[in-house]
Formats: structure tokens, sequence, C-alpha cells
């Protein structure tokens, strides 16, 4: 699974990352970088961070890698959007991009892709942190379920769509 991370969209979505980001924007983007390379370590999955570029950025697209994270810097003129909307067409693996913005989203689950929004993600990181910290209990190892009588029959069964968005955001 490939996850495509929209940069400044998810700092500024952040009350911790904004925090960061009233520094100074390379403090914002470290502590990005910082946050997402630790559950890239937990969860192994391929992680890009694309960011804007359009306004002073340079006339090339600039790649970079940190951490074990692909970083993007969209060209001048061009925006992180953009580049993002690109990446989702020519791939052929599963993709789940994190954004709140509503045109990206939109052209992303028309192309078949997945996206989650940035205070969404910001929770499934925190968890994975948590989780990690979290030492096993020997009490939590063995849960038993009860189940009921009540079953459930096709009219409560989800659209198609809907089971695939997410059992992809469910290997986040």
């Amino acid at each position: 699974m490939h996850v495509i991370i929209d940069g400044y969209n998810l700092i500024r979505q952040s009350d911790s990352l904004r925090h960061f980001e009233r520094i100074s924007l390379e403090n914002g983007r470290k502590e990005l970088i910082r946050k997402v390379s630790l559950y890239k370590k937990s969860r192994g999955h391929k992680i890009t961070i694309v960011f804007d570029g359009w306004a002073s950025g340079s006339p090339i697209e600039e790649r970079d890698r940190e951490e074990g994270i692909d970083i993007i810097y969209s060209r001048k003129g061009e925006k992180a959007d953009e580049v993002i909307k690109r990446m989702v067409k020519s791939s052929g693996e599963e993709i789940v991009v994190v954004t709140s913005d509503r045109g990206i989203t939109d052209s992303i689950s028309r192309n078949g892709g997945v996206a989650i929004s940035s205070p969404e993600f910001e929770i499934k990181m925190d968890e994975m942190r948590h989780y990690d910290d979290t030492p096993p209990d020997d009490e939590d190892q063995y849960i038993t379920v009860s189940r009921g009588t009540k079953k459930k029959g096709p009219s409560r069964k989800i659209s198609r769509k809907k089971r695939g968005t997410l059992k992809r955001t469910g290997k986040l």
C-alpha cells in the first residue's frame, strides 16, 4: 500500500503540527516528517509526502528522501494537489491519500483511490504510537467474545464501494 500525504494540508489541520509551523515552515515540515517516520516504522507502508512549491519553489519538481519517506516539492506554478492527482492516475498500486481538500478527494475517488481526512490520519498515527508504547498485558491476551443470535442478512450489507474503502483504510 502507498500512502500519499498532502503535507501542508495535514500540518494546517493538526493542532500539534500547526504549533511547529508557527515557529517556522521548516519546523512544521520536520515535525511532520518525524511523526510520519514513526508511523512508517510500525506499519511499513510506502509513504510519500507532497509539499506545495508553486509560489516560491524551484522551476523543476524536487524529490528528496528522509527517514525512509519520499518527499516531493511541486515545481513553481504547480500545486501539490496536481502532483497528487497525477500520482494517483499513473500508479497501479493500492493508494490511500491523506488530505482534507475536497477537490483532491473527489478526483481520487473517481480514479479508484481512497482518501482519508487529515485529522483522521493523525488519530491513526497517534493510536499507532500509543499502541507501540504500551507493554502487552497478559489479561488482555484472552478475550472471549459472545455472539448474539440475531443474524445479519443482505439488507444490512454495505455497498461494494464502501466495503472497498473500509478495507483499504483498515490497513492503515
